[in-house]
């Protein structure tokens, strides 16, 4: 065994240097044959590395992952080419990428500075290809905080989406509440959906956050909106987006404006509301505390106040047009006309209403209609001396306007009115205002010209001008003619007396009436014959004339009358009847035509007896003698009555009546008595184959000449010319060249000479006759 031993030891030895020999052969052909070793690192650089990865978790929720193409760690930082960076939003579902050419990473505070373009994409989808709909960003000197995934700039700012793009001096970002902070000098700009005719929607704030999750931006201090014609300047805004487009912007002390061809829309309001439709068209914009509409067109300027405004636009031609204006809340709108040379320019209407609104032509340019939701007031203020000044107020009103947003018709219902002239230059004083009230009203205003061409009320319509009143169940006013007609069941009155009529026809400037149809009228004692300034007295002044007509005409402040038609005049028993009857009070006459008959009673007297005695018998003798009412009744085709001479002249074959008397002959002239009081019939005279007739119990008597005078305190009458004669159915016939006859004591005179009683003087034989 000891030679063993030794034996052992060789072979170690020998196998030691074959396996030396073979493992130095081995490193001589690694040697030769193995790859190159790595260069040195830089000096301060710790590590490099290519494909370089990082991430950072919350839990098994990603919040930041970080690869570069290239890394390496110089003093503590890490130098990163070719970088992308994604921020995972909280939800875990989408993350934000950010992609840098060059960018150093600080591990140690967690923070990723690129200094060159930074491109964001915002919403990518962890496990699904991207949609149309992201947003991305360009900027540089971008600072990204891996904790949180924030990012930040200083400089400017640019982003694409698919619906617009904008830009930005500063922003900031935060993928965890998904929060973009735009700091200074933004312009936004949305297209809206793509497409030939799409317009984009501009804005410019000095501030605004982006909050993703609420598709909302928010605009400080100020904002800027700009599309097409369209224009709103206003203070802090939020603007709602859907699907990448404007669907609201909300904002505070907004003006905003719509410039097109001959039209001009400006809007203004403390809070305004805009709705957009696809394309960022504006679909409806509200205004809240003191909203103020103005719509400038070629004949007008129409401002529109309230609490609130609400416009309606149409979208359907790919453009935004006014469509509807709804004010609310102590609503105004006026509508003032734009001056033109060669035309009247029309008044200015203001209409007043806690709810008014306004619809469009189509395009947007033309008023269509007004109305009133409440109850309302319409006023037009004159823009020249001449126009009055007018109001109407009623439950409703509705206006419709024709071309070039001329008025054309008015409507109103329940609606009263207030009319007020101007003073005439030879007048001390302007005429009272005239006052109408009805259940309907319609008002048509001249062509092209917003004047007042007709003006017509119905159900239970009243008017009131001083002490002057109206009332009918329908009233046309005819206003370039100042003319009103009252229809059906229409009566006029005023301190001077009443007509009623089926129609009355009314001058408002001159005071002419013109009744037609059923004429009922009253007149109160004309004041000037009080005064002794003498009027037409046939029909006594001393107590209301009342008339009825077919027709009646008043002219000349009532100072002429005309009565047509069956016309009947009445003052207590007095009357007077004919187809035609005139009265003219300037000249103090009174004319009837066709069948004429007047009727007279003679005014009662007080007996002799009682003339000198005490006023107290007298007049109980008065009140226990009342007499029976002697009449003087005139018939003929034609009558003229002279206030004057107190003579009324019956033409063309009259026949006057009293009590036992009838006198015939083609003309009667009846002399009232002298007096204003007092129409009682003084004397008469006739001429042209006279006819006399007393009646008696127990004869008659007849008599005849050309002419005849009639004197009625004496009972006497005288015949004379064409051979009068008298005769007595009981004592004979008399004649002569001029009989004289006192019907009270029953005497005769023939020639002024009393004869005896068997040839020319009558005796009673018996009781007086």
């Amino acid at each position: 065994m000891r030679r063993v031993g030794p034996l052992i030891v060789v072979l170690m030895i020998c196998i030691l240097g074959g396996v030396g020999s073979s493992y130095y052969r081995r490193l001589q052909e690694q040697a030769s044959h193995g790859t190159a070793k790595p260069r040195p690192l830089a000096a301060n650089t710790r590590a490099a590395a290519s494909d370089w990865e990082y991430t950072k978790t919350e839990g098994q929720r990603p919040v930041v992952y970080i690869r570069a193409k290239d890394m390496e760690e110089v003093d503590n930082k890490y130098q990163l080419t070719g970088v992308e960076l994604h921020l995972f939003h909280k939800e875990g579902g989408e993350y934000d990428l950010v992609k840098s050419a060059k960018a150093e990473f600080d591990i140690n505070q967690g923070i990723l500075y690129s200094e060159g373009e930074v491109e964001i994409t915002m919403g990518v989808p962890k496990d699904q290809q991207p949609s149309g709909r992201l947003m991305s960003i360009q900027s540089s000197g971008i600072h990204f905080e891996s904790k949180t995934g924030k990012a930040s700039t200083e400089r400017l700012v640019k982003f694409h989406f698919d619906r617009g793009q904008g830009r930005a001096v500063g922003a900031d970002y935060d993928p965890t509440t998904r929060e973009l902070h735009l700091r200074d000098q933004v312009e936004l700009f949305w297209t809206g959906a793509p497409g030939p005719g799409a317009k984009a929607m501009k804005v410019q704030t000095k501030e605004c956050v982006y909050k993703e999750k609420e598709s909302k931006v928010f605009l400080s201090p100020w904002a800027k909106f700009s599309r097409d014609t369209l224009a709103l300047n206003a203070g802090p805004s939020t603007v709602t987006l859907q699907e990448g487009n404007i669907r609201s912007v909300e904002t505070v002390d907004a003006q905003g404006a719509d410039n097109r061809p001959n039209r001009k829309v400006e809007y203004s309001a403390a809070q305004l509301l805009m709705d957009f439709a696809e394309g960022s068209q504006v679909r409806k914009i509200t205004g809240f505390q003191n909203a103020k509409l103005i719509s400038s067109a070629e004949t007008a300027v129409t401002t529109i106040k309230s609490d609130k405004v609400e416009m309606d636009f149409d979208t359907t031609e790919g453009d935004s047009t006014l469509k509807v204006a709804v004010a609310s809340g102590h609503a105004v709108a006026e509508s003032k006309p734009i001056a033109k040379s060669g035309t009247d320019m029309p008044e200015t209407r203001v209409l007043r209403s806690d709810v008014i609104a306004m619809s469009m032509r189509p395009g947007g340019q033309e008023i269509e209609h007004v109305e009133t939701q409440s109850p309302g007031a319409l006023e037009f203020l004159p823009n020249l001396p001449s126009q009055p000044h007018r109001w109407m107020n009623g439950d409703r009103i509705w206006l419709v306007y024709g071309p070039k947003n001329t008025l054309q018709t008015a409507r109103s219902v329940n609606v009263t009115t207030r009319t007020e002239n101007a003073k005439a230059p030879d007048a001390k004083a302007a005429p009272p205002p005239s006052l109408t009230s009805s259940k309907n009203l319609l008002a048509t205003f001249q062509p092209n010209s917003s004047q007042l061409a007709k003006l017509e009320q119905w159900d239970q319509f009243k008017y009131e001008q001083g002490d002057r009143h109206a009332r009918a169940e329908r009233a046309i006013l005819d206003q370039p003619k100042n003319i009103i007609t009252l229809v059906n069941q229409a009566r006029v009155w005023d301190g001077t007396g009443s007509t009623d009529a089926t129609t009355i026809v009314m001058d408002q400037k001159s005071g002419d009436i013109d009744a037609e149809g059923n004429v009922d009228s009253t007149r109160m004692p004309d004041k000037k014959v009080e005064e002794g300034n003498g009027s037409s007295s046939m029909l006594s002044n001393d107590e209301p004339m009342h008339a009825r007509s077919k027709k009646m005409i008043s002219t000349n402040k009532n100072q002429h009358i005309k009565y047509e038609g069956n016309a009947v005049l009445w003052q207590g028993a007095n009357r007077l009847q004919g187809d035609f009857v005139e009265i003219d009070r300037a000249e103090s006459t009174l004319s009837a035509h066709g069948h004429v008959v007047s009727q007279l009673v003679d005014k009662a007297k007080v007996d002799a007896d009682g003339k000198d005695g005490d006023q107290a018998k007298v007049a109980a003798k008065s009140a226990t003698k009342l007499a029976a009412p002697v009449f003087t009744i005139v018939k003929a085709p034609e009558l003229v009555y002279d206030d004057d001479e107190r003579l009324a002249h019956y033409k063309g074959g009259a026949v006057l009546s009293r009590p036992n008397l009838q006198v015939k002959a083609q003309e009667i002239r009846a002399f009232l008595r002298d007096d204003n009081d007092d129409s009682s019939l003084d004397h008469a005279f006739a001429d042209g184959k006279v006819e006399i007739v007393q009646t008696a119990p127990q004869h008659t008597r007849n008599g005849a000449s050309e002419h005849a005078e009639y004197f009625v305190d004496d009972e006497k009458v005288i015949l004379e010319g064409g051979s009068p004669h008298f005769s007595d159915s009981v004592r004979g016939n008399t004649k002569g060249a001029k009989l004289t006859w006192f019907s009270k004591d029953d005497r005769l005179l023939v020639n002024g000479v009393e004869k005896e009683p068997a040839k020319s003087v009558l005796r009673r034989k018996n009781a007086p006759q």
